[in-house]
């Protein structure tokens, strides 16, 4: 499966630092997993936790919080970040897949495997930086 196949340095940042990094990260797979979330019928009302064939369950994890929604990792138990408001989390995993999409167009592979998130929202303001991904 192409999706499995496709992997780079996934990093999670908290304020400018990095919290946890991954070196190969099937990318392309969390990008497919996060837009089909994000076209649930219950958008911004349940938690995201990666299912993926490739990484361990837990290894990204997106929970609403009583402040706002937080990024963890099973890899880091006791860290969650900073907790941010929906339209801020949408905003940096808009980020997230066009830096995939990117890097999988510079592979010279179609990415129009993956659902196309930016059309699922309007356009908001940019995030903190939470989940960066560079493909190799």
């Amino acid at each position: 499966m192409l999706l499995l196949d496709i992997e780079a340095e996934l990093s999670v940042w908290e304020e400018g630092q990095m919290v946890w990094s991954e070196e190969a990260f099937p990318v392309a797979e969390l990008a497919y997993h996060l837009a089909l979330w994000l076209q649930s019928s219950n958008t911004g009302q349940e938690d995201f936790e990666l299912d993926s064939m490739q990484a361990e369950e837990g290894l990204i994890r997106i929970v609403c919080s009583g402040e706002g929604w937080r990024v963890g990792s099973i890899c880091t138990p006791d860290f969650w970040s900073s907790p941010v408001a929906w339209d801020v989390l949408v905003a940096e995993i808009r980020q997230f897949d066009s830096s995939v999409r990117e890097g999988i167009t510079a592979l010279g592979i179609d990415p129009a495997f993956i659902p196309e998130v930016w059309r699922m929202f309007r356009p908001s303001r940019a995030g903190n930086g939470m989940i960066m991904a560079w493909l190799e």
